[in-house]
């Protein structure tokens, strides 16, 4: 059994065990109050989380090269390649 496999079997367990004492508290306890709570909170600093970090790579990651600039660079190395060929081919 692979290192991965294990990690899988490990992750459906702590799943099954964390949906079992959920419900458990929601259901079963006078905790629901509070449990329903909590997720909710948990969600949204999740989401607004997620949104942060998006909205920081946005922010911070240079905007790419123009194609025009792209296409010059490659043009100039298609010249160097060309002249670096004529001069090995004339010696």
């Amino acid at each position: 059994m692979s290192k991965d496999q294990l990690v899988g079997i490990l992750l459906v367990i702590v799943s099954v065990i964390i949906i079992i004492v959920y419900s458990y508290l929601i259901l079963f306890t006078a905790y629901w109050e509070i449990v329903t709570k909590l997720t909710l909170v948990i969600a949204v600093i999740g989401i607004c989380g997620i949104f942060s970090w998006i909205g920081y790579t946005l922010a911070t990651t240079p905007p790419p090269k123009p194609i025009e600039e792209i296409e010059k660079e490659i043009e100039e190395e298609l010249k160097k390649l060309e002249s670096e060929s004529k001069e090995k081919s004339s010696q």
